[in-house]
């Protein structure tokens, strides 16, 4: 008897009727809130716009830090990294290595990984203009906790810590989160 191929697993996201940056993430029979990019989601993503892309994404890695958190459960027996002090990525549209991973210091714009506030203590990176990679289409966006008062991200997907560990228990390989 031949193979059955899986089916790619979909996690929808939307916006909450009525708010900007509130959404809904879905998969399957779970619904759980999210927040969005502070001025909604686009279809024109461009560096800086704060929008969420309305695309469809895989999660390709997962960061955490260790020092606060242990490894998250479930994500599918793959490969967890453990963010280091000197975690960066760079957003800068002119520098060769827009959109990726470097070590800190760095002289370009980028984010701090390793932050203070906690919402990238579970961090999964999004394939969101990494191959191929497009100048000023947008950068670092990720799935990261969100912010205690349910405020708005850059342009990501943020979860509760609640949330998060229940998705990433559900997680297939190849899972796409696709917004709309």
């Amino acid at each position: 008897m031949p193979k059955r191929r899986s089916q790619v697993q979909i996690i929808r996201v939307t916006r909450l009727p009525g708010t900007r940056h509130g959404g809904l993430l879905v998969l399957g029979t779970l619904t759980l809130r999210c927040q969005l990019g502070a001025t909604g989601i686009t279809r024109l993503k461009r560096e800086g716009d704060g929008a969420t892309p309305a695309a469809k994404m895989r999660l390709v890695s997962l960061w955490y830090r260790a020092d606060r958190i242990s490894r998250p459960a479930g994500w599918y027996g793959r490969r967890a990294e453990a963010i280091r002090s000197d975690d960066g990525w760079c957003d800068d549209e002119s520098d060769g290595r827009y959109n990726r991973p470097v070590t800190l210091p760095f002289v370009a714009s980028h984010e701090v990984l390793w932050r203070d506030d906690g919402l990238y203590d579970v961090l999964g990176v999004l394939d969101w203009n990494l191959l191929p990679r497009s100048i000023g289409r947008g950068s670092a966006i990720f799935l990261h906790l969100a912010r205690p008062d349910g405020g708005p991200t850059a342009g990501c997907i943020a979860l509760s810590a609640v949330d998060m560990r229940r998705l990433l228990s559900r997680l297939r390989p190849g899972a796409v989160f696709h917004v709309v």
